[in-house]
């Protein structure tokens, strides 16, 4: 269970799997079901990535769109995660777009919401999770 107060302002990120608060299972332990949050100052955010925060936090898949690594590394002083398989490079404030690299699209987002101070999903990914086979 992912709560506010254990994600750090101006990240880094943090990833989970979506799980249920009352009963404690994880929804699906496929690894497309993979979520980074990443809490940001709310005033940064785009417009359209704001509609899908709570609080500031932002939700992605954690599996880059290139070739399907899980693996990321934070830039604080842009706010911009980096895929290190291939270096394609997100902005986390505005939709997770590409910024640079060989990614082909954005990072699918999870609108969510906080209840009582814990991160929840509150809908489906906005975008195909994973990436497309025999790209590369």
């Amino acid at each position: 269970m992912v709560t506010l107060a254990r994600l750090p302002l101006g990240g880094p990120a943090a990833t989970a799997y979506p799980m249920d608060p009352a009963t404690k299972t994880v929804r699906d332990g496929s690894r497309l079901n993979q979520v980074m949050l990443i809490r940001l100052d709310p005033g940064d955010l785009a417009e359209e990535t704001r509609r899908r925060a709570a609080g500031g936090i932002v939700a992605y898949s954690a599996v880059c769109t290139h070739t399907g690594c899980d693996t990321w590394d934070w830039h604080a002083q842009t706010r911009t995660i980096k895929c290190p398989c291939h270096f394609s490079v997100f902005d986390v404030k505005d939709a997770a777009r590409v910024l640079d690299g060989p990614a082909p699209r954005r990072l699918p987002a999870l609108p969510i919401r906080l209840v009582d101070g814990i991160v929840t999903v509150a809908g489906g990914f906005v975008g195909r999770p994973g990436f497309q086979q025999g790209g590369g």
